[in-house]
């Protein structure tokens, strides 16, 4: 089964796997360049909301095993982030049903968060990577996710 995995380095908590994002922009942040007011529908032909089809849990079980920080969240956020999740979850549900998808959220390099304020998350980039091909790992080894609450 063909899986896409998209992310985003936004400085959140280490390697976040999200399971909903919602049809609403609600954040207010710098306008892409077609500004859009928040509350507005991403796609008005499509869901309210979509989960995603990945195995989350089992991805998020299997970086910590290996000693990396991972934890699950059920929002994508409420702009980029989640405008990103939202419109491939879309794109999955209405022309490639057979797809896989989901979002990840990345942490800063460690050395980029040097710039940040205080306490923004960040981790070494090889462990960034390590997380990231763990969690492909775990989508090729689950087909469906683990029913565990972790």
């Amino acid at each position: 089964m063909r899986s896409s995995v998209s992310g985003r380095q936004a400085g959140g908590p280490p390697s976040h796997r999200k399971e909903l994002p919602s049809t609403l922009r609600t954040a207010r942040a710098p306008p892409p360049p077609a500004p859009r007011r928040g509350g507005e529908p991403i796609r008005k032909d499509g869901a309210p909301a979509y989960f995603t089809s990945l195995p989350v849990k089992a991805m998020v079980q299997k970086m910590r095993a290996a000693g990396i920080p991972a934890a699950l969240s059920y929002t994508a956020g409420s702009f980029v982030c989640n405008s990103l999740m939202y419109t491939l979850l879309y794109l999955i549900d209405r022309q490639y049903p057979a797809m896989r998808g989901g979002f990840i959220h990345v942490p800063y390099a460690m050395e980029q968060a040097v710039s940040k304020p205080l306490g923004t998350p960040s981790m070494e980039l090889h462990q960034i990577a390590r997380g990231l091909a763990l969690a492909v790992e775990a989508v090729v080894e689950n087909e469906r996710d683990l029913t565990v609450n972790r």
